[in-house]
């Protein structure tokens, strides 16, 4: 081990998990931790910065800010192909999202606690997202929100358009489910709302895991810790494989201006890169025998969990004409970004108090477009290495509308809810009629599934595929985010989550993140009978 590339920690990836991780493994001044980032520090750029330009990287995947790849053709949905990628640059995801800020509810951290044991209970998982939240808005419950973390959450706008408060009473009337003021608050999950909460500064500036956790008071520009804090990130850095002794992760290799380098850690290795970390594990020799000897990498530990039951939710949409008097946004507030939305259950019957349906509004001049998630896929897809290759792109095949449960899930989503919306704010305003799909397209079978194929889009909300469980239940992870088989490896990103969470997953891997850097915090204690028990505070 060369001395001058020891760290205590080694953390690969910015995005919410591993900024929270490096900040908080380093607020005690005396522990070291080395971050690799495979991108740039962009956080002056004005596209990351302005909040009005979501929509558009969203959109467009800019080589500058973005890791460049696409999955393959998904055969449920004739074939098509989407692009696979995350962000890449200081912050990762959370530098690029649409910034909407989603808790899991009580339902999801349920199943998790049942799985996992009570360090991920629904009570615990508050008490974290209070510790992490900077709230700037209203709430009809101050206790299930926190005023004083370092993530800025705005809800915005502060007066909603015309064009949202219609539709978000469409919604209400169409629905049954009355109007809410804090989708947050573990106690009203479901419902309609004008006012997003959004993960921006007061002023609207982009709020990432950059600006929260990495932000001047933690490091300069350049990477460096300030105030004695032992924290270095290295830029344009991009980790090829985790270093093992035996069973023991003793490091990560990387290239770094083209060449090589290797740095070794006296703890642990954390990995927090998101849709890459599957592939970094892979290189390293853990995952599928079958695949690992196909492309020809020595098995460090034979685990076929690696790379499956990958979740990602569906995302289509449905299109209105819209009254040419209403504003989509505020005129003094672009970057509110999103023009009412709802969390609703399957409209089925089935779990009425469990969110399955997502709904956002996006409105512009003269149309007012609603995206379509829904939230409980049971198709699943994979994620596997071609060679030993670590440039090589993986084949991500997200396996949408495998399970033809799924496209009967959307249709009922089109059959009641999009049809009752559209009746109701027709009512409202005659202004606002059904363009996309048609009410004919809606009433036929056979049709309405071809445009659900086809009007089919993709977002970035993959997780489970590294699940944190049991091996007999498909993990990879223990509760602490441990790597099954080999010692002083952690995974800790979107990529354990253990159930599909209901709506956006930037908070569950903040949630994540936390969690495992203050299990890494604990100090060892003494009790009366000699046992070693691990102390911490608040838990």
């Amino acid at each position: 081990m060369r001395k001058n590339l020891t760290y205590d920690y080694i953390v690969v990836g910015t995005g919410p998990a591993g900024a929270v991780i490096a900040k908080t493994l380093t607020d005690d001044h005396q522990t070291s931790v080395l971050v690799l980032e495979s991108g740039g520090n962009h956080d002056k750029d004005t596209p990351i910065m302005d909040s009005t330009f979501a929509p558009e990287l969203e959109e467009n995947f800019f080589p500058n800010y973005f890791w460049q790849g696409e999955g393959v053709p998904q055969e449920g949905i004739d074939d098509r192909s989407f692009e696979w990628t995350t962000g890449r640059l200081l912050g990762g995801g959370s530098s690029i999202n649409g910034e909407q800020y989603v808790r899991p509810t009580t339902e999801v951290l349920q199943k998790w606690e049942r799985l996992l044991g009570p360090l991920w209970s629904p009570e615990k998982a508050k008490r974290r997202f209070k510790r992490l939240e900077h709230y700037n808005g209203k709430t009809t419950n101050k206790n299930a929100r926190g005023y004083r973390g370092r993530i800025s959450i705005r809800q915005a706008p502060e007066t909603p358009t015309a064009m949202a408060s219609k539709l978000t009473i469409a919604i209400e009337r169409a629905t049954g489910y009355p109007t809410i003021l804090d989708y947050n608050d573990p106690d009203t999950p479901l419902g309609p709302f004008t006012r997003w909460q959004l993960y921006q500064q007061p002023d609207g500036r982009r709020e990432s895991s950059s600006t929260a956790f990495l932000s001047p008071d933690i490091m300069t520009p350049t990477g460096r810790g300030v105030n004695n804090r032992k924290l270095t990130v290295m830029f344009r850095t991009t980790a090829l494989r985790i270093l093992f002794s035996g069973k023991h992760a003793i490091g990560v290799e990387f290239l770094k201006d083209g060449k090589c380098v290797c740095a070794y850690s006296r703890k642990k290795v954390i990995i927090s890169a998101g849709i890459n970390s599957p592939q970094l594990l892979m290189l390293s020799g853990i995952g599928p025998a079958k695949v690992l000897k196909k492309a020809g990498i020595p098995i460090v530990v034979d685990n076929p969990n690696v790379g499956q039951r990958l979740k990602n939710h569906t995302l289509n949409f449905a299109v209105f004409t819209a009254n040419s008097n209403d504003r989509p946004l505020p005129d003094l507030d672009p970057n509110a970004l999103y023009t009412g939305g709802a969390f609703l259950p399957d409209p089925s019957g089935i779990d009425p108090d469990q969110r399955a349906v997502q709904l956002i509004g996006i409105g512009s001049e003269d149309r007012l477009t609603i995206a379509i998630l829904y939230l409980q896929p049971k198709s699943r897809g994979s994620i596997r290495i071609q060679s030993p290759d670590p440039l090589n792109i993986v084949l991500a095949d997200e396996g949408f509308l495998t399970d033809p449960d799924d496209m009967e899930a959307i249709k009922r989503i089109y059959r009641i809810y999009i049809r009752n919306i559209a009746q109701e704010l027709a009512r409202i305003d005659s202004s606002y009629k059904l363009l996309s799909p048609t009410l004919d397209i809606i009433d036929n079978d056979d049709r309405l599934e071809q445009f659900i194929k086809y009007n089919f889009d993709h977002n970035h909300h993959q997780q489970e595929f590294l699940r944190m469980a049991p091996l007999s239940k498909g993990g990879v992870v223990n509760r602490r985010g441990e790597v099954h088989g080999v010692q002083n490896l952690i995974v800790a990103d979107a990529s354990i989550v253990p159930f599909t969470v209901d709506g956006n997953t930037s908070s569950a891997a903040y949630l994540i993140g936390y969690t495992i850097a203050k299990q890494l915090c604990k100090k060892p204690i003494r009790k009366k009978n000699q046992q070693t028990y691990l102390e911490w505070e608040g838990e």
